[in-house]
């Protein structure tokens, strides 16, 4: 299996720009949280959600090949479920749709990250103090980061974890990283 460094490697050779790499690294700390409440690999989760989107600027206008060739990418590099579950992050568009707690969690943990962010970039506090019940408020606004898709957030009581828990280990995660995805 790749370790932290080899996947951050990976990434900057796949030329990520700072929003898509933020993404990432939000992703991987979602991740993390996520398998720490769940007894689940935190490694191997975390690398999961660091790598998902490793094929987009190859695919960001072949929507239908996103997740798939980063799965071919990771082949042997990562063990099949972490491979599956990156393969399955973009089901609806690539045709392999999602089908264990894994894929959920990938799925639901990386979508969440844009909701959070653009959250804390509008708060005057940022991070601090940010609450699940905000959280709920923006997901009621569909203007406020309307390209974050609420249902694959939803998605997470097929973890299953209850919404307001799975936003707050979100919130959590990312406040953990803020100084390194731009936020205060």
């Amino acid at each position: 299996m790749l370790d932290r460094d080899q996947a951050l490697q990976m990434l900057a050779a796949q030329g990520l720009d700072v929003q898509l790499t933020q993404h990432s690294l939000e992703s991987e700390a979602v991740l993390r949280f996520l398998a720490r409440r769940l007894g689940q690999d935190e490694e191997l989760w975390g690398l999961t959600g660091l790598l998902h989107d490793l094929d987009y600027p190859q695919t960001k206008d072949a929507h239908e090949k996103h997740g798939v060739i980063s799965a071919e990418l990771l082949e042997g590099k990562l063990p099949a479920e972490a491979v599956q579950a990156i393969r399955r992050h973009n089901g609806e568009r690539n045709g392999n749709p999602p089908r264990t707690a894994f894929d959920f969690a990938l799925r639901s943990g990386e979508t969440v990250t844009g909701l959070i962010h653009s959250n804390a970039l509008v708060r005057p506090e940022g991070m601090a103090g940010m609450k699940p019940k905000s959280l709920k408020k923006k997901m009621k606004e569909k203007a406020f980061a309307a390209a974050v898709c609420r249902e694959t957030i939803l998605e997470c009581e097929k973890i299953p974890l209850p919404l307001d828990e799975f936003f707050q280990l979100a919130i959590e995660a990312v406040d953990g990283i803020k100084d390194s995805v731009g936020l205060r």
